[in-house]
C-alpha cells in the first residue's frame, strides 16, 4: 500500500499500486486537468508511471519549468513525426530541448526550405488537434537496434548501441510514430498546444564531429501560450536590432579576421570605450584596497601541470615549443601566475587579506563553429583579482565583494541580478574536508546577502565552490557575468603560505573574482542592452561639432578645442557634406550629442545641441554648454 508524501507534508495513503492520473484527481480536478507529468522522488516519470511503494511525489503542470521543458521536448518529437509524414525517406538523429525552445538533427538528401518549415508547422498543428495518445515501451537492446536499423534509421541504431549497458531502452510513440527516448513525455500531442514556431535551419555534424556527415538542424521555440510566444517572437526581433556585431560595425568599434579567428581587431572608438571600462574598474577596486599587478601570458607547462589545469583544462591551451624543448602554455587563465607573485617575499596574517587586480589577457581554444562576435571569443581580458585570506575571513571577503559587484552593476545600469551557487563536481582535486569547508563558507556569505539565489548541484569549478551573477538586460535576457569562487586547493598545490600568529605557516585560502568575466563579452552586453546608445560617460564619441556651413569652421574648432580640454571625446566634422546627411551619419553611428553651430551661434556665442533621438534641440551659451556636458561625463564613483 503507498504512502504518498506531497511537497506541503500532507500524506495520501492508496490500497494498491497508482499513478500520476490517479494522485492529481485525488488533490483536485483542476491539477488533474493541468497536470503533464509527475516527480517521484526527485525523479521526473510519466503521468502513467506506476508507483507500489512510499514516495515523494510532486505533480508537475505547465506553470512549472520542468513543465515547460516537457512541452518543448514534446514539440521536439512532434517536429519528426512531421517531418517524416512530409518527407518519408528523412532519418531522424537527436531533438533535444534548449534554452527557449528545441531543435531536431535529420539526415535529407535534399536540403530544407523556409516554405518547407511553413509546411512542417501547419503538420505539427495537425498532429497536436488529432490528439495521438503518448505510450511508453522498454525494449531489449538488440530487438531496437535490429528494428531501427530494418526501417532505415542508422543513426538511432548507432545511438543504442552507446547507451550504457545498465541503462533501459526507453521507445515513446505518438501515435503510430515512435523514438527512442529516456522521456518524461506528455500524456498526449494535444496537451502540447499551438504557441510554438519553426525559426530556422542550419548544418550540424553528426555527434557534433567535422569527420561526420552534415545533418539539417530545424529550430523551434514553444510555450505554454500564444502571448509567451509572441513575446518571445518580440524579444527576438528586438536583440536582432540590438546585435552588438551590426552595432559595432556601425559605430565603428572592432572587427573580426580569419587570419586570428576569436581574436578582436579593437578601433580607436571601440578601445577608447575598453580603456574606460578599465579605468572605472580601477577606481573602483582602488577604493576598497585592490593592488594591481601583471603576470607573464607565457608559462612553463611545468607550473600549468602542478597547478591541475594541464589536466583538467590541456585540450583548451594553446601551446608553443621552443627550439630548446620547453613547452609553454599561453595562459588560459591568471591564477597560477597571481599565485607567484603572492609567493614572492614573506608575508604574515598582518598583510591579509590581501587583494590582487589583473587585467590579464588570456587564450581558451574555442571550436570555430562556437565563435560568436564579443560574446564568444578565444582571447580575452578578465578583470580578475585573487583575493588571499585566513579561514575567519571568508565570509566577510565574500561579502565585500558581492556587495562591490552589485554596486558596480548598479553604475552600469543591471539593477535585476540572480546568484547562482555552485557546489562540488564530480571531478575536482583536493580533500572532502576542505570542499565541506569551503562550501559552508561561501553558502553563509551568499545568506547574509538576503538576496535570492539557485543553487545548480555539482557545477562548482574544478578547484571550488562558486556564486556566479547572472544579469537580466533591457530585453528580458539573462547574461552569466561574474564570479566569486572559494578556493582552498590551489594555494597549496602552488605552495603558497603565510606566517600565522601563533609562528607556524599556514595555507591561505584564495578567493577568485571577476566582475565582468570577460572585458570582451561584457562589452558586447553592454551595447545589446543599450542598443548602441551608451550611458555619456562611457560613450567613445560623445560628441561631434558640426558648421552649418564652411565660413563657420573655425568657430567649430574653437569649440571642439573647448570640449578636448574639459575631457570630452570629441571630434569636428569639416567635410563638404549636407548637414542633414552628417547628422543621419552620426545618430547611426549612436554619438549621444551634435553640437551645430552658424551665423547665430556664432554672433551669440552659443551652440545648438542635438541629442540622440530627439527631434527638438536646444541653444545654449558655449561654458554652460560644455559644464552641462562635462557633469555627465564622469565616473558613477561614490
Amino acid at each position: 500500500m503507498p504512502d504518498i508524501k506531497l511537497p506541503d507534508g500532507k500524506k495520501i495513503s492508496f490500497s494498491k499500486t497508482i499513478d500520476g492520473f490517479e494522485i492529481a484527481k485525488k488533490i483536485s480536478k483542476s491539477l488533474a486537468k493541468d497536470a503533464c507529468a509527475i516527480s517521484i522522488d526527485g525523479e521526473l516519470k510519466d503521468l502513467s508511471y506506476p508507483i507500489s511503494k512510499e514516495a515523494q511525489v510532486k505533480i508537475i503542470t505547465i506553470k512549472d519549468e520542468e513543465g515547460l521543458e516537457i512541452i518543448r521536448h514534446d514539440a521536439a518529437h512532434i517536429l519528426a513525426m512531421s517531418v517524416q509524414e512530409l518527407f518519408p525517406k528523412t532519418q531522424v538523429t537527436i531533438g533535444p530541448v534548449i534554452q527557449d525552445g528545441f531543435y531536431y538533427d535529420f539526415s535529407r538528401k535534399e536540403p530544407f526550405t523556409k516554405e518547407d518549415l511553413k509546411k512542417i508547422e501547419k503538420k505539427m498543428v495537425e498532429i497536436v488537434d488529432r490528439n495521438e495518445l503518448t505510450k511508453r515501451e522498454v525494449w531489449k537492446r538488440n530487438e531496437a537496434i535490429d528494428h531501427f536499423n530494418q526501417i532505415g534509421e542508422k543513426y538511432k541504431a548507432e545511438i543504442i548501441k552507446d547507451i550504457p549497458a545498465n541503462e533501459e531502452i526507453s521507445i515513446y510513440h505518438h501515435g503510430k510514430w515512435h523514438d527512442l527516448c529516456k522521456g518524461p513525455h506528455l500524456p498526449s500531442t494535444g496537451k502540447i498546444g499551438k504557441a510554438f514556431k519553426l525559426t530556422k535551419i542550419s548544418g550540424a555534424y553528426w555527434r557534433g564531429d567535422s569527420k561526420n556527415e552534415m545533418l539539417q538542424r530545424i529550430y523551434g521555440t514553444c510555450w505554454r501560450t500564444k502571448k509567451e510566444l509572441d513575446d518571445y517572437l518580440l524579444r527576438l526581433e528586438e536583440a536582432e536590432k540590438r546585435d552588438h556585431r551590426k552595432l559595432g560595425k556601425e559605430m565603428d568599434l572592432f572587427h573580426f579576421r580569419e587570419e586570428s579567428p576569436g581574436a578582436v581587431f579593437w578601433h580607436d572608438k571601440g578601445w577608447t570605450l575598453f580603456q574606460t571600462l578599465i579605468n572605472y574598474m580601477r577606481a573602483k577596486q582602488k577604493n576598497v584596497g585592490y593592488k594591481e599587478i601583471n603576470t607573464p601570458e607565457l608559462l612553463d607547462k611545468s607550473l600549468w601541470e602542478k597547478s591541475g589545469h594541464w589536466e583538467k583544462f590541456g585540450e583548451h591551451m594553446f601551446i608553443s615549443e621552443t627550439p630548446d624543448e620547453k613547452v609553454f602554455a599561453i595562459k588560459p587563465m591568471n591564477c597560477p601566475g597571481c599565485i607567484q607573485v603572492f609567493n614572492k617575499g614573506l608575508k604574515s596574517y598582518r598583510d591579509l587579506p590581501l587583494k590582487m587586480s589583473e587585467f590579464g589577457k588570456v587564450h581558451r581554444y574555442e571550436p570555430s563553429g562556437a565563435l560568436h562576435g564579443l560574446l564568444r571569443v578565444r582571447a580575452f581580458t578578465q578583470d580578475d583579482a585573487h583575493i588571499f585570506c585566513t579561514e575567519e575571513q571568508i565570509t566577510e571577503e565574500c561579502i565585500n565583494v558581492t556587495n562591490l559587484i552589485l554596486d558596480i552593476y548598479k553604475d552600469l545600469g543591471f539593477e535585476n541580478v540572480i546568484l547562482k551557487y555552485s557546489d562540488r563536481p564530480k571531478e575536482r582535486v583536493g580533500d572532502d574536508k576542505i570542499w565541506d569547508k569551503s562550501e559552508a563558507s561561501l553558502l553563509e556569505a551568499i545568506k547574509k546577502t538576503k538576496l535570492k539565489y539557485i543553487i545548480n548541484s555539482g557545477e562548482g569549478a574544478f578547484y571550488g565552490p562558486k556564486i556566479e551573477f547572472v544579469l537580466r538586460d533591457a530585453i528580458g535576457r539573462d547574461w552569466q557575468c561574474g564570479t566569486l569562487q572559494v578556493d582552498l586547493n590551489l594555494p597549496s598545490r602552488l605552495e603558497a603560505s603565510y606566517i600565522s600568529k601563533d609562528g607556524s605557516k599556514k595555507v591561505p585560502v584564495m578567493l577568485h573574482r571577476a566582475l565582468f568575466g570577460s572585458l570582451e563579452r561584457f562589452i558586447g552586453i553592454l551595447i545589446e542592452h543599450y542598443a548602441g546608445k551608451l550611458p555619456l560617460w562611457l560613450t567613445p564619441l560623445q560628441v561631434v561639432v558640426i558648421p552649418i556651413a564652411s565660413e563657420f569652421d573655425s568657430y567649430a574648432k574653437k569649440i571642439y578645442q573647448q570640449c578636448l580640454k574639459a575631457g570630452i571625446n570629441t571630434e569636428v566634422d569639416l567635410k563638404n557634406q549636407k548637414i542633414n546627411y552628417k547628422i543621419r551619419e552620426y545618430s547611426l553611428s549612436k554619438v549621444p550629442l551634435i553640437l551645430i553651430c552658424g551665423e547665430k551661434e556664432v554672433n551669440n556665442k552659443t551652440i545648438t545641441i542635438r541629442k540622440l533621438g530627439l527631434e527638438k534641440q536646444e541653444t545654449l551659451p558655449v561654458d554652460e554648454a560644455i559644464n552641462q556636458i562635462s557633469k555627465k561625463n564622469k565616473f558613477p564613483i561614490n
